[in-house]
């Protein structure tokens, strides 16, 4: 009975399908009208930025994710700092673009030639591996840990008199903490970050606005229920519309 093979692993189109689930997910990211804190750029385990498609996907993480932390690892660095990757946790795919030459004549370096014309073919090859942010991981030094709150490069927002007075008024909890907005049924609080956090004061109220229509679903408010809601089903697509209006 011959044996079923393992698919080969191909990781441009894991990048590529990650790239297509994020911009799926129908709020995209980058544009993300708030700071999540630490460093805009991922970061090597010594220090070196990211480049390419790596900046962008780790980046993209990092917001999604709310990691306070630029820096990201294998599992053979983190080991070697002492340190443990928290079980459960997912890793996430990088890859390196190399080139290497190898002479016209073979492998052999030795091989004589009378022909000096032949040049030397070069081999581009792409190799993959996996990493973990230092959120993600237990044990590591301090400085993989930077200050959360960073001078920003742009002013603080502050708040705005009126628009600040008319949210006060709704008899909504808001908690004001961590780096994402969001409305938690079971104990009918919404989240948001901190007005401080955003470029833009209106962009703080317009996040608040959108997070308070989706508490309007609780059932002792409008009892608004789609059904089971998943991300990327009908019903959570419907009470997304409905917080959007």
């Amino acid at each position: 009975m011959a044996r079923s093979r393992t698919p080969k692993f191909d990781a441009s189109e894991v990048i590529t399908n990650e790239i297509i689930r994020i911009i799926e997910r129908g709020v995209l990211p980058w544009r993300k009208p708030w700071t999540a804190g630490g460093s805009s750029r991922p970061l090597r385990v010594g220090g070196e930025p990211y480049q390419g498609v790596n900046n962008f996907l780790l980046t993209m993480r990092t917001v999604m994710a709310g990691h306070s932390s630029p820096f990201w690892m294998t599992l053979p660095q983190a080991n070697a700092l002492d340190a443990k990757v928290r079980k459960g946790e997912k890793s996430s795919v990088v890859v390196y673009y190399g080139q290497s030459r190898k002479d016209a004549g073979g492998e052999d370096e030795h091989a004589e030639s009378d022909d000096h014309s032949e040049e030397a073919r070069v081999f581009r090859f792409q190799k993959s591996y996996r990493v973990f942010n230092a959120c993600q991981i237990e044990g590591l030094p301090e400085s993989f840990f930077p200050d959360p709150e960073p001078t920003p490069e742009h002013p603080p927002s502050e708040p705005i008199p009126h628009m600040k007075a008319f949210f006060d008024a709704i008899d909504i909890t808001t908690v004001f903490t961590g780096t994402e907005a969001y409305y938690l049924p079971p104990v009918d609080k919404v989240y948001m970050p901190s007005i401080t956090r955003f470029h833009d004061p209106r962009n703080f109220y317009g996040v608040w606005a959108h997070e308070l229509a989706h508490a309007t679903k609780a059932p002792h408010r409008l009892n608004r229920d789609f059904g089971f809601s998943k991300f990327g089903n009908t019903a959570y697509a419907r009470e997304e519309i409905v917080a959007l209006s």
